[in-house]
């Protein structure tokens, strides 16, 4: 999106743009003269201070901390990570907080609270059905007395060493965090934002675009070159934070066959398969500036977990002027495809710098990565070899 690959951090980049520079559909914001657009279509495009690979935190640096607590985001930004990746949720009092799912039955010691031994329910979220504990049958002040824990135990043993240190936070607290430290450091701290199942939250009275909009607004983080990425994998609620805020947008892509809750409570009769040809790609650059795919999009794997031929999906995207933040890398035997297993313990680290290397040298813009100091180096040898 992009000046191709740096080695170095801090170069400025477009978001919306393709092999050398390209332009979005939607900011109109001039960023690069037309003779340095390798797809120019005349229209303003969004800058951002990012290089090329981005290097997105998953959820701070979840493979060494549970997710989505200060101490993540905190250890994410100190390993080098270019940007940090919040979901939101909403509490039963409309506070947006920081957690992967609204089921909190993993990731918070909510079980162990006799308090709350009647709040355990069974729901329907986005058609799946769920038993455990929500945020939105809790308070604020409720939520905050519950402390985060490792959500996959079983393969990030290392990381329960940490359950119990941290809160819940709101993204409130993350917005003042990534002030604090921005001004620590004498220069922004890019944040990467998702709105968690909005139409399900919607019909609770809980709508997830406005309290975001408006903390956004109120931190200074409203603007087209403000240091924040928006994204859902509902493109209407990425269509509705474009009419609230002029930030940059992302639509997330499930896999093949998979259909956005949204299209389906709309009768939608679009799937990610429709979304990623020419025509839907064209659809989604009227109302966002990038896609976050998953890998799988960018080059499937067989019968047997190995990686194939690559699709068109990154030629086809940066066509339309769209940069692609694929997800999610990891570092363990059991997240990576089989040609970059290494041994037969599930939990070990595999050789992740090959994977790296593969879905880099398709000329994606970024990945999210739950290792951010493995996804850097990796970046580092992608620019190296360029």
């Amino acid at each position: 999106m992009t000046e191709r690959a740096q080695a170095a951090p801090g170069r400025r980049t477009l978001i919306g743009a393709g092999a050398a520079v390209l332009t979005t559909a939607a900011l109109g914001v001039t960023t690069a003269p037309a003779q340095a657009a390798g797809h120019h279509g005349g229209r303003g495009g969004h800058r951002l201070d990012l290089p090329v690979p981005t290097v997105i935190g998953h959820r701070g640096a979840s493979g060494y901390r549970p997710e989505h607590t200060l101490g993540s985001y905190q250890l994410a930004l100190d390993l080098g990570a270019h940007i940090i990746e919040q979901d939101l949720v909403p509490t039963r009092d409309g506070h947006l907080v920081c957690r992967h799912e609204n089921d909190i039955t993993a990731t918070t010691d909510v079980s162990e609270h006799p308090e709350f031994a009647n709040r355990r329910t069974t729901k329907t979220v986005d058609g799946a059905r769920l038993t455990g504990w929500f945020t939105e049958d809790f308070t604020l002040a409720e939520l905050k007395t519950l402390r985060a824990k490792e959500r996959i135990p079983a393969n990030r043993q290392k990381n329960t060493l940490y359950d119990d240190r941290w809160e819940v936070p709101t993204f409130e607290e993350v917005l003042r965090w990534a002030d604090r430290e921005g001004r620590r450091r004498g220069k922004p701290v890019w944040l990467y934002v998702e709105t968690k199942h909005p139409t399900y939250f919607r019909g609770l009275g809980l709508g997830l675009e406005e309290p975001l909009a408006k903390l956004l607004r109120r931190y200074g983080r409203h603007r087209a070159q403000s240091p924040v990425i928006l994204q859902s994998f509902e493109p209407s609620s990425v269509q509705r934070l474009a009419k609230l805020v002029a930030t940059p947008r992302i639509v997330l892509l499930s896999g093949t066959g998979s259909r956005p809750w949204d299209f389906q409570v709309s009768g939608d009769p679009r799937t990610t398969d429709d979304l990623i040809t020419p025509e839907g790609l064209k659809w989604l650059a009227s109302f966002a500036q990038g896609i976050g795919p998953t890998l799988d999009l960018i080059i499937p794997r067989d019968a047997s977990g190995r990686l194939t031929e690559p699709t068109t999906l990154v030629r086809d995207a940066h066509a339309r002027g769209l940069v692609l933040h694929p997800y999610t890398m990891r570092n363990e035997n059991a997240f990576l495809p089989a040609d970059f297993r290494r041994g037969t313990d599930p939990n070990a680290y595999g050789d992740a710098f090959g994977a790296f290397a593969a879905y880099f040298a398709t000329g994606i813009d970024g990945v999210f990565s739950d290792n951010p100091d493995t996804a850097l180096l990796a970046a580092a040898d992608h620019a190296a070899r360029r």
